[in-house]
């Protein structure tokens, strides 16, 4: 029985996390067996952007450290997630003339199909490289196709995209710290989507859901139906701005505010409810700015499996009820899956570890048939992936 070992590794604004995961080829294991993760506070990023390159090269190493020490393996390559308020989506739609004589779609009708996808977003993603482009719905002369359109008969092909894309230099810089410590990157993915792989249930995901996540500078979210992602953004607000607020409403130093606000700080003469009354005005506001978007892409209201929060926004008592009001979805907190047993015990763990999901994904079922992008330019094979 041979072995083969993944590794992700998730930079963020307040944590960098890395986990090491090992698959045994011809077990019956349905999920990877984790063999090491390390943790570091993350210094020298802001929203996601490196901004002090030999700061966050520090969180880097002393959470890969953490990793190899627990793993007792040295990382020589590793998935790597891209965040921050530079991840920007842009949606396509596109229509074909079916190539075949007997006009059944082929491999080659859904390549034109991405081609003419990508060339519509033109001088829209200057500065920008396009990191995912997946296909959200096909049409066949006009209807709407359910599942994967190859084989089926018809005179045109229409392909409405997704594309998430990241800034340029934002990932050069990103790919840059971890490889100078001698780690190759082998692929690159967008944190939300990252996340997706281990808190979300395919039942959620076919049924209609938004997973949120509120972390320290940002609040990022991916917006599922069908299994497919349809939605993938980012708003440059997050669980540090409730601080902030907290200690600029009760005159309080930071630390405290913090502490205040994580429930870890007794024997104070703070009124709960002038408290609450602040943590509650940052979380509507950024709660108004996710119902907006779901609004502008036409799923406010609409998705049954609700909103999954994640992050640290997530373990305030008041996040689950406000969204409930705010959204008019079921609400509740995201749960990591697939990782009992371990020291992951929050989904604060969910980008890194989901990571090393697609990781061996990618390794194990060279088969797929998918559009997401490598960070080359290649096209992977991952669309059943995002298929009913």
């Amino acid at each position: 029985m041979s072995k083969r070992t993944t590794v992700g590794i998730d930079i963020g604004t307040s944590q960098v996390r890395v986990v090491i995961t090992e698959l045994l080829h011809g077990s019956n294991r349905a999920t990877p067996k984790i063999l090491g993760i390390g943790a570091a506070e993350s210094k020298g990023l802001r929203q996601g952007y490196i901004v002090d390159a030999d700061d966050a090269r520090r969180s880097l190493e002393s959470a890969v450290a953490h990793a190899e020490k627990m793993s007792g393996m040295t990382i020589r390559s590793a998935y790597l997630s891209v965040g921050g308020v530079g991840l920007e989506e842009f949606k396509t739609k596109s229509e074909v003339v079916i190539s075949r004589a007997d006009a059944e779609v082929t491999s080659l009708d859904l390549s034109k199909a991405a081609e003419q996808s990508e060339q519509q977003l033109g001088k829209k993603i200057l500065n920008r490289k396009v990191i995912h482009a997946i296909p959200t719905a096909y049409t066949i002369d006009g209807e709407r196709v359910l599942g994967h359109p190859e084989g089926m008969k018809g005179t045109k092909l229409g392909v409405e995209t997704l594309f998430v894309t990241i800034l340029e230099q934002h990932l050069q810089d990103m790919i840059a710290l971890v490889e100078d410590m001698g780690i190759s990157v082998i692929d690159v993915m967008a944190a939300p989507l990252a996340a997706s792989f281990v808190t979300l249930t395919k039942a959620q995901k076919m049924a209609g859901c938004v997973l949120v996540n509120i972390g320290a500078e940002t609040v990022s979210l991916v917006v599922y139906e069908h299994n497919t992602p349809l939605s993938v953004t980012v708003f440059p607000l997050g669980s540090t701005d409730i601080t902030n607020d907290i200690a600029l409403g009760l005159k309080i130093s930071l630390e405290d505010a913090e502490r205040l606000k994580r429930g870890s700080l007794s024997g104070t003469a703070y009124s709960q409810k002038r408290l609450d009354d602040i943590m509650q005005a940052r979380l509507s506001e950024m709660l108004e700015l996710i119902e907006a978007h779901l609004v502008k892409i036409g799923s406010s209201g609409l998705l049954p499996a609700g909103i999954l929060i994640s992050g640290g926004g997530s373990g305030l008592p008041v996040t689950e009820d406000l969204a409930r009001t705010i959204l008019r979805l079921p609400s509740r907190k995201a749960q990591l899956t697939g990782a009992e047993g371990t020291k992951m015990r929050d989904s604060s763990w969910a980008v890194a570890y989901g990571l090393c999901i697609w990781g061996m994904s990618n390794e194990e079922e060279s088969g797929f048939k998918n559009t997401l992008r490598s960070i080359w330019g290649k096209v992977r094979d991952l669309i059943m992936r995002f298929m009913p």
